[in-house]
């Protein structure tokens, strides 16, 4: 059983749509996703630097368009179950057929836009924790006032909130933990995102939904989705709302999944796959030249 995934909002590197849009069909196809949604798509994966792609009114769509952009390229249609972590949920609710890839985008944009103006109002942030015991993690994480903004699995926590607050973390973490602030400019995933959700969901109320044709399972709990509105809802309020991966995970392994694709800008995802869950087999499509052998990897797990 196949599983297609769509990473999130850190994933992001300079230049990473170059080698894509060498093909002359994804660079017409990415230039009109530019046009629909008015913002140049081309030039922020490919010349933009790292400050201006970290904008999380940049780096949003961008994610989003890379990875729908992968997906195309891979022509991959008969999987099993489709999800994405935090913004990539956009990703895969495109994938399943809950919504459009043009309505994804125009989503992802005002998502962007509207968590952007969020973040600008307090100075926070991220940083994942890396090891040390979960209960003693999110006893820390309490303590300082900050949120376990995403449970990520593989001995992954991500702390969100008050910078000050972060870097005492960094400075005392938890036994057996490092701490690695996150490249993203808010405290994404808690009530500092608030403000986002009541625009957010007046845009989608007016995006039509369709029945998914194969089930998306959601970062609020783990759950197998089947209901297109249901999901937009669900990614909606998730804007505010913890991530739970580690759960999505836990549904993989449930549901009999044996193989899983992570769409470009990909990495992440895999290596956390690979510690909660290595008994299932994982690709990164990271790159156009790695489409054969992902296509290969799909064959396998039909």
């Amino acid at each position: 059983m196949l599983a297609i995934i769509a990473p999130g909002q850190g994933s992001q590197t300079p230049g990473m749509l170059t080698a894509w849009i060498a093909d002359p069909a994804l660079e017409k196809l990415l230039a009109q996703w530019s046009s629909d949604i008015d913002l140049d798509l081309v030039r922020l994966g490919t010349t933009a630097d790292a400050d201006e792609i970290k904008d999380t009114a940049n780096a949003q769509p961008l994610i989003v368009a890379t990875s729908l952009l992968a997906a195309h390229a891979l022509g991959v249609k008969d999987f099993s179950v489709t999800s994405g972590h935090s913004v990539g949920e956009l990703t895969a609710a495109a994938l399943c057929g809950a919504i459009s890839n043009r309505d994804a985008l125009k989503l992802v944009r005002a998502r962007g836009i509207e968590m952007a103006k969020a973040a600008a109002q307090s100075p926070a942030g991220m940083s994942a924790i890396l090891g040390g015991e979960r209960s003693e993690v999110l006893a820390a994480i309490k303590s300082l006032g900050l949120v376990a903004a995403n449970e990520n699995g593989g001995g992954q926590i991500v702390a969100a909130g008050d910078l000050r607050a972060l870097t005492t973390l960094a400075t005392n973490p938890p036994a057996g933990a490092r701490v690695r602030a996150l490249p993203v400019a808010g405290a994404f995933h808690t009530s500092y995102m608030s403000s986002a959700i009541t625009p957010l969901d007046a845009l989608a109320s007016s995006i039509a939904t369709s029945t998914p044709s194969l089930p998306f399972i959601s970062n609020k709990d783990g759950v197998a989705v089947t209901d297109g509105s249901d999901i937009v809802a669900r990614i909606v309020n998730q804007i505010a709302n913890p991530v739970r991966w580690d759960l999505c995970m836990d549904t993989f392994k449930t549901m009999g999944v044996t193989g899983v694709i992570e769409l470009a800008p990909a990495g992440t995802l895999v290596g956390l796959l690979k510690r909660a869950a290595p008994e299932i087999e994982s690709f990164a499509l990271k790159s156009a030249t790695d489409l054969d052998s992902a296509r290969e990897f799909a064959g396998r797990h039909r």
